[in-house]
Order: C-alpha cells, then sequence, then structure tokens
C-alpha cells in the first residue's frame, strides 16, 4: 500500500472515528493536557512526556468519562434526571474508585457547610 496523502487521510480518519472522536486529532481541543501531564509524571513519567502519549491518555481519558456519562444517563433517564447515585451506582465494583469518589463527595460537602459558616459569620460582622 503507497503512502499518499489520501491515504493518510483515509487511516487519520478512521483512527479518529475507532477512537470515538469525530474531528481528526491535529484540529481537536485538547482538553486536560496540562493536567494530565502533571498527573503522569507524579506516576513516574518523565516530566515532559512526548505529545502522543499525553494525547493518547487524553483521549482514553476522555472516552472513558463520556461512556460513563452516556450509562449514567440511560439510568437517569428512567427517573427523570441524572443523579451523582447513578455515577456511584456504575462504579460500584471498582472499590478504590468508589472509595475515593465518596471521599471526594464527603469533602465537597465538608467545603460547603465551611463556606455557609464563613458567610454567615461574615455576615454577623458587618452588622
Amino acid at each position: 500500500m503507497s503512502n499518499t496523502p489520501a491515504t493518510a487521510a483515509a487511516a487519520s480518519s478512521s483512527k479518529s472515528k475507532a477512537a470515538g472522536t469525530s474531528q481528526p486529532q491535529e484540529k481537536r481541543k485538547t482538553l486536560f493536557q496540562k493536567e494530565l501531564q502533571h498527573m503522569m509524571y507524579g506516576f513516574g513519567d518523565e516530566q515532559n512526556p512526548l505529545p502522543e502519549t499525553v494525547a493518547l491518555v487524553e483521549d482514553i481519558v476522555v472516552e472513558y468519562v463520556t461512556d460513563l456519562t452516556h450509562k449514567a444517563q440511560e439510568i437517569g433517564s428512567k427517573r427523570g434526571r441524572l443523579l451523582v447515585d447513578d455515577f456511584l451506582y456504575l462504579i460500584r465494583k471498582d472499590l478504590p474508585k468508589l472509595n475515593r469518589c465518596r471521599e471526594l463527595l464527603a469533602m465537597q460537602e465538608e467545603l460547603k457547610q465551611a463556606r455557609k459558616a464563613f458567610d454567615v459569620d461574615e455576615k454577623e460582622l458587618v452588622d
């Protein structure tokens, strides 16, 4: 098979369709490049990983989140709305992930309560 521009474009198009994206990889907006670079470094990769590697990891993450969201939406559509519990239900068998989500949700609630208490204290000082 020759490597003509038309062949390369068709191969690129089929790769993007297989990855679940509708745009070619060059034109697709990057969402999590910096965050993923930092996470990859934290897990033992080089401080500046190859852009192709970061793009691949980003594709995997976006595909996973999109798939999980679609599944949660299917569950929530029976009730008419999407809830956090729909996501927790989907990850119930992955205990580390489930525990981390519960920890983050508890932390979010604590922060919300702290902000509310801070707002009340600030209003009392102004009065």
